[in-house]
């Protein structure tokens, strides 16, 4: 790993400690019954208006719906599917699953509007608010996400299940032709959100409440796209569901406000994405989807130049995650586990074969997620084991 890799990464205590500083101001953005939490002030907004948005795929050649100097920080607007993609009215779709009109968002309605004429050919579900043009940023540097805040635009999500989704679906990786059906109706699940004693919480039921830890899904920027690669079906298009070195549908739980992502930039410009907002989820995601929420992100690009990383990475405060991505769980295991082994050597000093044993020892390898083609193992390296941290 070059000096100037090492440089940021020394770096990141401060910038970490800027990300959690508590907010200054009042929330402003309008949210229809969304938490009233404070606000981080941010140089940029961006909107989920038709317009900034785009469904299931990353486009390469799109024009920038923002263009921001590496440092600088943007506040970005991004839309759950759920609402805003089916065939149905979305307020008639909404409200027979029990949201209120007054708490459906107007970018909702205003996107399914749109959607006539958007090619599908290729593509996935994800609504996804992009692309943000970074200046500077050449293929061959790495693009830092520092994630300074995230909040629900809404006090409510949709989790659907069917017996036959996510890890029982016949198309999963892991399934089997003689595999016995399971008795689980297919539905949707509303749930309620709210704040109970200053903390965010889903309402599961009247004796269940599940902590609200929201995140982005999608963190991407524009990829380069091979015909035969997962998800890339039609020249040029990287539909969103699988993700890959670009980031893209990592669905790592873990990237909440305060967590630092790196990506590798294929484009000028690199061409940033945000989507799939989910308002809680699991490991693994295994019904094949978490809580669908919509949600607000605030964050701050840093281009560092002529820094090349192989795939997705990222560091909160307590640990640096190294994410292997493949087809194969087995696969995605032995490639987190390669990719850990290189961090440790490059950025540790260690000898590969120390570094393997310190992998063995010390380093949780955990299944981020197993439901869309491509699937995702971190591994978790704790930072309180290194001294001269």
């Amino acid at each position: 790993m070059s000096r100037q890799m090492r440089q940021s990464l020394a770096a990141l205590g401060c910038m970490l400690a800027l990300a959690c500083a508590p907010p200054t101001n009042e929330r402003t953005d309008g949210a229809a019954g969304g938490a009233a939490t404070g606000e981080i002030e941010a140089d940029h907004f961006l909107s989920s208006r038709p317009e900034t948005l785009n469904w299931g795929w990353f486009p390469i050649d799109k024009e920038p719906v923002l263009r921001i100097a590496s440092g600088e920080t943007v506040r970005i607007h991004t839309l759950t599917h759920v609402g805003a993609t089916q065939n149905e009215d979305p307020v008639e779709f909404l409200t027979g699953l029990g949201v209120p009109r007054e708490e459906i968002l107007d970018d909702v309605i205003d996107f399914w509007a749109s959607r006539e004429g958007r090619p599908r050919e290729g593509r996935s579900g994800h609504v996804i608010t992009g692309p943000v043009h970074i200046e500077g940023a050449e293929p061959g540097d790495m693009l830092e996400i520092q994630v300074l805040d995230i909040e629900t635009r809404v006090p409510w999500g949709v989790n659907s299940t069917s017996g036959r989704g996510g890890v029982f679906s016949p198309s999963y990786p892991g399934a089997r032709d003689d595999d016995e059906a399971l008795d689980i109706p297919s539905g949707r699940h509303l749930i309620r959100t709210g704040e109970v004693d200053g903390r965010e919480i889903a309402f599961f039921s009247p004796d269940i409440q599940v902590p609200l830890a929201p995140f982005m899904g999608i963190l991407a920027v524009a990829p380069d796209p091979v015909v035969g690669e997962p998800g890339v079906m039609v020249p040029g298009v990287q539909g969103s569901r699988p993700p890959g070195a670009f980031g893209g549908n990592l669905d790592v739980k873990d990237l909440t406000a305060g967590t630092t992502v790196y990506l590798p930039v294929f484009h000028p410009g690199a061409l940033f994405y945000a989507g799939d907002p989910h308002g809680a989820q699991g490991d693994g995601e295994v019904s094949g989807t978490a809580i669908e929420q919509s949600l607000t992100g605030v964050f701050r690009f840093v281009v560092h130049k002529g820094v090349t990383i192989p795939a997705p990475r990222a560091e909160t405060p307590t640990h640096y995650l190294i994410m292997g991505i493949d087809l194969d769980l087995d696969r995605a295991a032995r490639e987190a586990t390669r990719l850990v082994v290189e961090f440790l050597v490059e950025q540790k000093g260690l000898t590969p074969d120390r570094a393997l044993s310190l992998a063995s020892i010390a380093v949780d390898f955990r299944v981020s997620e197993v439901v869309d083609l491509t699937q995702v193992v971190t591994g978790f390296i704790p930072k309180d084991i290194f001294l001269d941290r």
